[in-house]
């Protein structure tokens, strides 16, 4: 269990006691991000994607792998980005995952979603659980959303209240077939009956994002993408 520290706000002082989340390693234990007890919160004006992720190792069984940057939102509406001690840069010319054997697959552990930082972290972790290790933000930015990367793949989170359409899809397939590469979109809002129709023709698998954070399959494909093993 993660241990709790004091955070002090740095602009209304307010006190807290904040304990740091825990994430599901690839073989199934917790993993807790490392507080500093004796680092100062940052208050964050606006997100960065480098910086919003930090690398943690697995105390269990060593994996190293990229977790969200524990933060805590004050009542004066200001958001803190909580230091982590130690060990937040990947091990270098390692990519996370590479070589390492395939562990049995353990139930997703799903996020409560809440804000839109919520659905990426989400989609993110749901990759990872398919045993996709290297996620990163992708290049291209996509009409909405955010684009998220790992080798030969491409996913399209749309965190917005617009339901997905054709050209959505499509967008997404095209970009990823420059780059020959396969695709997935997952969508907060789920999509039309155009884009699902869209979807099925290209081969596009297609989650919704409920807000208890388990990806739903919307079509077969994604149906068979959740099903590898």
């Amino acid at each position: 269990m993660s241990e709790s520290v004091s955070v002090r706000c740095p602009v209304c002082r307010r006190e807290h006691l904040y304990a740091a989340p825990s994430y599901p390693c690839t073989c199934g234990a917790p993993v807790h991000p490392p507080l500093d007890r004796h680092g100062a919160p940052m208050a964050v004006t606006h997100q960065v994607w480098d910086e919003a992720w930090v690398a943690v190792e697995c105390a269990v069984c060593g994996h190293k792998a990229e977790w969200p940057q524990p933060e805590l939102g004050c009542a004066c509406g200001t958001v803190l980005r909580i230091p982590v001690s130690g060990g937040q840069d990947p091990a270098p010319g390692v990519e996370p995952g590479a070589g390492d054997p395939a562990p049995p697959r353990r139930t997703f552990q799903p996020i409560t979603i809440r804000t839109a930082r919520d659905a990426v972290t989400v989609a993110a972790l749901y990759l990872r659980w398919l045993g996709y290790q290297d996620i990163r933000r992708a290049d291209q930015r996509p009409p909405s959303g955010i684009s998220l990367a790992a080798r030969g793949l491409l996913a399209q989170v749309d965190p917005t209240v617009r339901p997905a359409s054709p050209r959505d899809v499509e967008c997404l397939w095209l970009t990823a077939m420059t780059e020959s590469a396969h695709c997935v979109y997952f969508s907060l809002a789920g999509y039309t009956t155009e884009a699902r129709t869209r979807a099925d023709s290209l081969g596009v698998p297609l989650f919704v994002l409920d807000l208890t954070g388990t990806p739903q399959p919307v079509n077969g494909l994604a149906d068979e993408l959740g099903a590898q093993t």
